[in-house]
């Protein structure tokens, strides 16, 4: 068990939310070819999820005709996505919904849904952008008696393990926004 690690992902921000998740296992090592072709499919998924989402962030309350133009665009474009999601990836062929917590470090799954071995392949799946799923090589580091896994993240670029910072960046700032917004009961 790799302590080491572990502490590492709790003192990263991560995010904690219930997404459409698979993993299967992976021969370890795998071969070169797919590592590269993971890398550079990850790094496309989380270009186009950092576009949408910064997409709807940018688009402020203003009255003035052009960004009233753009909001109609705007939703034009979330409806033709939500379109290709559905087409693409029909809701009935996506896996469960499951209750994760990751970051650039790793993930800690529920241990049901991650198969035996040393190695899998991690698919998340974002609401946003379900067709194309981010697919994370990972080892399992660590078995809780509640019922949940660790798996470590392995074989990550730089540049790759940066875009997911962001991304939990960004839905955490998301989910502190959301929250400071619900009125405070007294």
């Amino acid at each position: 068990m790799n302590t080491d690690r572990w502490d590492e992902f709790e003192q990263r921000v991560s995010v904690e939310e219930s997404m459409h998740v698979d993993c299967e296992p992976l021969a370890w090592p795998p071969p070169h070819a797919q590592m590269l072709w993971l890398a550079e499919r990850n790094a496309n998924t989380l270009a186009a999820i950092a576009a949408l989402e910064e997409r709807r962030a940018d688009l402020a309350e203003d009255d003035s005709p052009l960004m009233q133009e753009m909001l109609r665009m705007d939703a034009k474009l979330t409806a033709l996505v939500d379109i290709v999601n559905q087409l693409l990836v029909p809701s009935s062929t996506l896996p469960p919904r499951q209750l994760l917590r990751f970051n650039a470090v790793g993930a800690l799954l529920p241990a049901g849904m991650v198969p035996p071995g040393d190695a899998v392949i991690l698919r998340l799946r974002f609401d946003l952008c379900r067709s194309l799923p981010l697919e994370l090589p990972a080892q399992v580091a660590r078995r809780f008696d509640d019922g949940h896994t660790f798996v470590v993240f392995t074989l990550l670029s730089d540049v790759l393990g940066d875009a997911i910072e962001r991304l939990v960046f960004r839905h955490h700032r998301r989910k502190v926004a959301e929250a400071r917004q619900l009125p405070h009961v007294t």
